[in-house]
């Protein structure tokens, strides 16, 4: 089996998560050397005890030089990094520039006008027979979320998350560069919105990002630039594939669909199986800071040890039966978010607001939906989701 277990290969995830290659990693070699033919190679860590252990020691497991798996994604700028890419304590200073924006108080107040979005949403595909439940959809809330919370225009916040897919996306499947183009695009964007908050600050988070401080030093353009980056991606990831996987996933189960109709108060259960069940964030890649053991195998300082939402989200010792996907699963210790630590999702009260009102209007306004065809999914080894999922409307 070992010759079959490729975790490099978007064709292992061109169907969601490779399912099959998890249990068996799971089952026979949880802390796996992986190959890497332009690397250094890898240990990709399978179980949920061993990924929510390294998720939470910052200190033998660094998020530096970058969270992916190839070595080249490390942002070579000096003394600028992006969060993500720092350690505690530089992390929690950053973290706490914009934290309060993304507190569970904070997210209970913007519920309504999210509300109000996902309304709007529906409503613009509501008199459509046929339309893309990506694309149409599930795709537009977190971004215009995300756009209206940095203070620029909804459509905006589409485009620059079309970018960030463009990033992720597998180089093959795209123009040679084509990743560096949409980073170099983002940036450009950036830096005309840090010309304008800075001369008109608002009460927003990009004004809150171009005046602030770390230790008596004001953010510069460049630090602006990669919160900016930073906060467009990771503001649509979690929700726009978790509402489209969710979707798949009840369309492929009919009886927890029909349950859940029956009786919304089942939604926010079944919001958290659709995060195990889904696992948008595919990896986070660790450095280790010091040789130690993990799983019975011997890490050494400096290996690269990657974390797989997904294979610890199905592993049969945190789950009764993990492969079956129920919506009243009690209880659900899922990773999706990261398992806690200082670098556990910083967006995770939004998203399930966000998450919760989408899916709100999609069972009681649209209970008819049908889907066409195969699930298209992304072509990334990174963020798993689909691309494109064509439905109808035909009578119940």
């Amino acid at each position: 089996m070992t010759g079959v277990i490729d975790l490099l290969s978007p064709s292992s995830f061109a169907h969601g998560h490779p399912t099959c290659q998890y249990q068996w990693l799971r089952d026979n070699d949880p802390v796996h050397w992986h190959e890497e033919p332009a690397g250094s190679g890898f240990w990709a860590v399978t179980r949920h005890e061993d990924v929510k252990y390294v998720g939470r020691d910052a200190g033998l497991f660094s998020s530096r030089p970058t969270i992916m798996i190839d070595d080249r994604a490390a942002t070579d700028l000096g003394d600028h990094t992006m969060m993500l890419t720092m350690d505690p304590p530089r992390h929690t200073q950053y973290r706490k520039l914009v934290s309060p924006r993304f507190l569970r108080s904070a997210a209970g107040r913007m519920r309504a006008g999210i509300e109000r979005l996902a309304a709007e949403i529906i409503d613009s595909v509501a008199d459509r027979d046929e339309f893309d439940l990506v694309e149409d959809v599930a795709g537009l809330l977190p971004s215009y979320v995300i756009a209206e919370m940095l203070g620029i225009p909804r459509r905006d916040g589409v485009e620059l998350y079309r970018l960030t897919e463009t990033v992720h996306a597998d180089p093959a499947s795209q123009p040679k560069g084509a990743g560096l183009a949409a980073v170099l695009e983002m940036f450009h964007y950036a830096n005309g919105v840090w010309k304008q908050k800075r001369a008109y600050p608002e009460d927003d988070l990009a004004s809150v990002l171009v005046t602030a401080e770390v230790d008596g030093h004001r953010l510069d353009e460049i630090d602006f630039n990669l919160f900016f980056l930073l906060l467009i991606d990771a503001g649509g990831d979690t929700t726009r594939n978790l509402v489209a996987g969710g979707m798949d996933a009840l369309f492929n189960h009919p009886d927890e669909r029909r349950k859940l109709a029956a009786n919304l108060g089942l939604l926010p259960g079944a919001i958290e199986e659709m995060l195990r069940w889904t696992s948008p964030v595919i990896y986070m890649r660790r450095t280790a800071t010091a040789d130690c053991e993990l799983g019975g195998r011997r890490i050494e300082a400096g290996d690269k040890v990657v974390m797989y939402y997904g294979a610890a989200n199905r592993d049969p010792r945190a789950f009764d039966e993990p492969e079956r996907f129920d919506i009243t699963r009690m209880p659900n210790d899922h990773l999706a978010f990261g398992g806690g630590g200082p670098h556990f999702c910083l967006g995770s009260h939004i998203a399930r607001v966000e998450i919760d009102a989408m899916f709100r209007q999609l069972v009681t306004r649209l209970p008819d939906l049908q889907k066409i065809g195969e699930t298209e999914w992304l072509t990334s080894t990174f963020i798993s989701g689909p691309r494109h999922i064509r439905v109808l409307r035909s009578p119940i």
